[in-house]
């Protein structure tokens, strides 16, 4: 069953509870100020982003990646966001593959 809008809100509002501010920001990859931000409703940035990244981290859900397979939503945003290296071979075919596909941040899904 997928999330609904506000289960990932949840997620991190418990997370933070639960852990604090700092070790939440950590899991997900953001800063402390983007966690309040998005948490007091009031984030200018890319909510859908941090939300895929919630959904990975704290939610476990997974993304079927054309190149890796199965693995987790929010290290399918990291491996996005890796630069090209010629002299990795995964990072090549990430490079090749990233742009088009459906998983790609900013895709609608």
């Amino acid at each position: 069953m997928a999330p609904s809008e506000t289960d990932w809100i949840d997620a991190l509002r418990a997370h933070r509870k639960a852990h604090g501010g700092k070790k939440t920001a950590e899991a997900i990859g953001y800063s402390q100020a983007v966690v309040s931000a998005v948490l007091n409703g009031n984030y200018k940035g890319d909510s859908k982003a941090v939300r895929q990244k919630v959904e990975g981290a704290l939610m476990g859900l997974t993304v079927e990646c054309p190149v890796v397979g199965e693995l987790p939503r929010n290290r399918c945003l990291e491996y996005q966001r890796q630069p090209f290296a010629a002299t990795n071979h995964l990072r090549v075919q990430l490079a090749n593959t990233c742009p088009k596909c459906p998983n790609r941040r900013g895709a609608e899904s």
